[in-house]
Formats: C-alpha cells, sequence, structure tokens
C-alpha cells in the first residue's frame, strides 16, 4: 500500500513539474517561445506555398536542417493555428518522457513490486534534467527520436517490424543509423536489415514527393555544419564540440575528430555487443544512444537525453563507486555546473572540467560503460563492499580533480567569447554604460579605462570607455591562451568605447596598451567581481 501510495505521489509531482515546467515555456516572449518548433511550423507553411525546403529562414535566423522525410512527417502541423500546435507539441513532449521512463523503468529494477514506484521516479528525474527541459523550451523532434530508437533498441516492438523504428527515426534525423551497426555487432541481422529497408524507403518516398529539396539535401545540404549554428558553443556537448573548444583546429582536426569517434564508438559497440548477448538489451540501447550522443558533429542539449537513462542504471546498480557515478552524471544533466561552479573553479583546467562535464561523462560512459560489470553483479547478487567502494570513488575523484586542475587549457573555457562592432552599439544588451557623449565623459573621466561587468545567466558582458592613452585592448581568457584584441570604436568624438562577452571571467584578464605597446593597465580580479 505505501509503495501505491508513493507511486500516485511521485506521478503527481510530475504532473507539477510538467505543468509548471510548459506554462514557464508559455510565458516567454514570443520570439523566444518554442524557437525550434516554430522553425518546422514556418518551414512547412513555407513548403506548402510551393518555396524550396532549404531556402527556408526563420525570423530568428533558424533554417531547417532535417532531412526531406522529415518534412513530410511534420507536415500536419502546417494546418494547425500556432497557439494549437504549441500546446499540443509540450503535451506530447512531456507523454513522451513519461513513456520513455515506462520503457526503461523495467529494465533498472527487477523487482516488480518496485517497478512503478522506479519508473514514476525516473519520469521526474527525467522531467528536471536540462535535456528534457531544452526538449520542452525550444520545442524539439529530439525526445520523440530518443523514444523510437530506445524501443526498438531494447526490443519492445513486435518481432515481425522490430529496426523499423530505428529506420524511421534516422530518416528523420540521421543519428540513430549507429543503431543499424549495432544490431549487426550484436547479430539482429533481420533488425538492421528491417532498419536499413525502413530508411532507405522514408528517403525514397521523401526523394518521390519532394524531389528538388531532397536532391539539395543528400547533395550537400546536410554537410553543412554552420546551418545549426556556433559548434563551439558551450551547447554543443559532443566531442567534435569538445576538441573545438580546447583549441584543436586546422588541417589535423577532422583525422583526430574521426580517429576518436572510431575509438569511442568501437569501445561503446563492443560493450553494447555484451550486454545484448547476456540479455540486456535496455542498457545495451542506452549505451548506444550515449554513443550517438559522443559521436555526432553536434549534440545540442535536447539531443541529451541517453546520458540522463545512463544515469538511472548506474544509480540503480549494485555497488558505492558505480551508483555515486549516476548521480554524478545524473547532476551533470540536471545543472549547469560551468555555471554554478565558476567561483570556484579555480584553474582553467577546472573551469574547463565544468564546463564540459556533459561532454565528458557521456564520453567515461562508452569507454567505461556502465554496462557489462553492473549488469554482471545485478546478475549475481554481488556487492562491494562499503568500504572498497568509497575508496574507489575518492581514488578517482581525485585522481581526476588533480588531472584537470593543471592542464592550462585555454580556449575551451570560453568558447561564447565575442567582441562587439560599430554595427551594434545601438544595442543596449551590449552597451549599457552611457548612451550620450555627456554621459560616456562623466562616466569614463579620470581613468585610462573605465568598465562596468554585466553578468546573464550563461554569460557576462564587459562594457567601458578608453581615454586617448589607449592604443589597443587585449583580452586573455585564461592563461596561457592568446589574447584577443577588442576594437575600440569611436562612438563619440574624442571617445572610444569597447563591449564584448565571455563564458567566464574567473580567470579574465584585461589589458590596455599605449601606442607603442607597453601596458598602461591591467585588469584581473576586478573583472571577475565587477
Amino acid at each position: 500500500m505505501g509503495s501505491r501510495r508513493g507511486t500516485i505521489a511521485l506521478w503527481g509531482v510530475f504532473a507539477a513539474i510538467a505543468a509548471v515546467s510548459s506554462m514557464l515555456v508559455l510565458r516567454r516572449p514570443p520570439w523566444e517561445r518554442l524557437s525550434d518548433l516554430h522553425i518546422y511550423y514556418g518551414a512547412i507553411r513555407h513548403l506548402h506555398a510551393g518555396q524550396p525546403l532549404y531556402e527556408f529562414v526563420a525570423e530568428n535566423g533558424g533554417p531547417f536542417t532535417y532531412p526531406p522525410f522529415a518534412a513530410l512527417v511534420l507536415s500536419p502541423i502546417g494546418l494547425l493555428p500556432e497557439g494549437v500546435l504549441q500546446l499540443c507539441w509540450l503535451a506530447l513532449t512531456c507523454a513522451a518522457v513519461a513513456a520513455i521512463a515506462v520503457a526503461v523503468g523495467g529494465a533498472v529494477t527487477p523487482a516488480r513490486h518496485r517497478r512503478p514506484l522506479v519508473v514514476a521516479a525516473i519520469a521526474c528525474a527525467l522531467m528536471l534534467s536540462a535535456p528534457a527541459q531544452s526538449n520542452l523550451r525550444f520545442g524539439q523532434v529530439s525526445i520523440f527520436i530518443v523514444l523510437l530508437a530506445l524501443v526498438d533498441g531494447m526490443g519492445l516492438t513486435p518481432a515481425r517490424y522490430r529496426g523499423v523504428l530505428v529506420g524511421i527515426a534516422a530518416a528523420v534525423k540521421l543519428t540513430p543509423l549507429l543503431f543499424v551497426v549495432f544490431f549487426l555487432v550484436s547479430r539482429r541481422w533481420r533488425d538492421a536489415g528491417r532498419s536499413v529497408g525502413a530508411f532507405l524507403a522514408a528517403a525514397l518516398v521523401g526523394a518521390v514527393v519532394l524531389p528538388a529539396d531532397s536532391w539539395a539535401f543528400w547533395t550537400g545540404t546536410f554537410l553543412d555544419t554552420s546551418r545549426v549554428g556556433n559548434l563551439a558553443s558551450l551547447g554543443n556537448q559532443s566531442l567534435h564540440g569538445m576538441l573545438l573548444r580546447v583549441g584543436a583546429d586546422g588541417d589535423t582536426f577532422p583525422l583526430l575528430w574521426a580517429g576518436l569517434v572510431l575509438v569511442v564508438c568501437g569501445v561503446a559497440l563492443l560493450r553494447a555487443r555484451q550486454l545484448q548477448l547476456s540479455g540486456q538489451p535496455a542498457p545495451a540501447a542506452v549505451l548506444i544512444g550515449c554513443a550517438t550522443v559522443a559521436a555526432s558533429p553536434v549534440s545540442w542539449t535536447h539531443h541529451q537525453i541517453w546520458p540522463v537513462l545512463a544515469a538511472m542504471f548506474l544509480v540503480g546498480a549494485y555497488g558505492v563507486a558505480r551508483r555515486v557515478a549516476g548521480v554524478a552524471v545524473l547532476a551533470a544533466m540536471v545543472l549547469s555546473l560551468g555555471a554554478l561552479l565558476s567561483s570556484v573553479s579555480m584553474t582553467p583546467g577546472l573551469q574547463f572540467l565544468f564546463e564540459n562535464s556533459r561532454s565528458l561523462a557521456t564520453i567515461a560512459l562508452c569507454l567505461a560503460g556502465f554496462g557489462g560489470a553492473t549488469v554482471a553483479a545485478v546478475a549475481a547478487g554481488r556487492r562491494t563492499s562499503t568500504a572498497r567502494g568509497w575508496l574507489r570513488v575518492g581514488t578517482a575523484a581525485v585522481a581526476v580533480v588533480a588531472f584537470f586542475a593543471v592542464q592550462p587549457l585555454p580556449a575551451g573555457a570560453d568558447p561564447t567569447f565575442k567582441a562587439y562592432s560599430m554595427s551594434d552599439v545601438h544595442n543596449p544588451r551590449y552597451f549599457f554604460v552611457c548612451r550620450s557623449a555627456a554621459e560616456c565623459a562623466a562616466f569614463g573621466a579620470g581613468a585610462p579605462i573605465t568598465f562596468e561587468v554585466a553578468a546573464e545567466k550563461t554569460k557576462v558582458r564587459v562594457n567601458g570607455v578608453v581615454d586617448a592613452t589607449v592604443a589597443r585592448l587585449a583580452y586573455q581568457s585564461a592563461p596561457g591562451g592568446a589574447a584577443r584584441t577588442i576594437p575600440l570604436l569611436k562612438v563619440y568624438p574624442g571617445q572610444w568605447l569597447f563591449s564584448f562577452r565571455s563564458a567566464n571571467l574567473s580567470h579574465g584578464r584585461l589589458t590596455a596598451y599605449r601606442a607603442d605597446g607597453s601596458p598602461i593597465a591591467t585588469y584581473s580580479e576586478e573583472l571577475a567581481v565587477g
């Protein structure tokens, strides 16, 4: 009876979280409300009007980035008023979160009497996670792609149709194609064949119905990663994005990235194969999902449902080390550690660790697995001694912190850096210290450089004024990093303004130079505190 009441209470909590989250989404300004859904909606209406699909650009600058078959699947949304569509989409997103919880709940705990309670707890944790909240906020299809691939990967679909859902999901968004390789290495030959067949059939349907758009997409558009935004930004928690933030670039970057992807995916596939062949299809499917997040060039927050599910399996496993690892992964997927712990990131390496915690956790899951050892322990009923478990946890934590503490990682800590130009001076969000020549003269009087710092949720802005003695202004995001030149803008006669943004100013250094190259003033701690 107690378990039943607890289950009902948790589903009530889930409903409350879903309702409040949806309400907060709907209260956002119109230009920020379900912005990705707005792109889908505009692209579909653009297509219904007979216009080329991939020439559409929404008011917020976003293009349609999915294959033509995705447009056919989404085509009915163009028949609804956008307000009605938003309500329906939010409801469907919450339902998809609940369905994912139901799918994995039975696999997390073998105890039937606890299963409803565990399912409800997973639904609540999943709804609170940043990936689920991001799906709600942006109105994304990612949650539905995960649901299709998860159900098929776990083998929950009828045997004669198993693999079809993965093929359809991949025809909408390409990343689930890794599940085809998983089917092959785990000897699910027919599932792999049905996946490939469904994918090719969907692509063929897209080519028949939308021939010009299909040609445009498959001959180049799908390779144009610039259409999806700045891949070095912190939101992209893939291996590719992390390498860009480390500073890896140039001719060797593609080979480095491809080699690391092969290693990560290869290890994940081998571990998933072991799980599948030992009768554990759920953690196997989740591990492959984590590999798609790590390997994709672009893995925004709304793509990262898979590591949240992996954390559930770790938390539900035997052993202190695994459970602590699960809690750590779950914390990284619920909280923004880069912003939350910026004040205690004493070195650039630690700052990098916090800001890339989701990417690092996903890669660690693929390489170390939550899988084979955990499932074997559950199956055998073995428990690691508590003392030994805490020793492992402590040793691993100290090693990780020590490793990153000594790393001189300069560029990765500040991927959001941008210096503003003359075209931006009328934006009060960027230039906020003075709005007239008289204000600027009073604000900057008596010092070679005067500035203010404005903190936002995910970035910090610095705006100020320099006098005639300053010939150059440079900002260094972290010790050892290359200094970035900040443009000095002659907005008013005899006065120069500057403005830039940074992900974090904890290790930033702003230096003003004379015309002869000698420094006039340097600001470091003052930057962090404003």
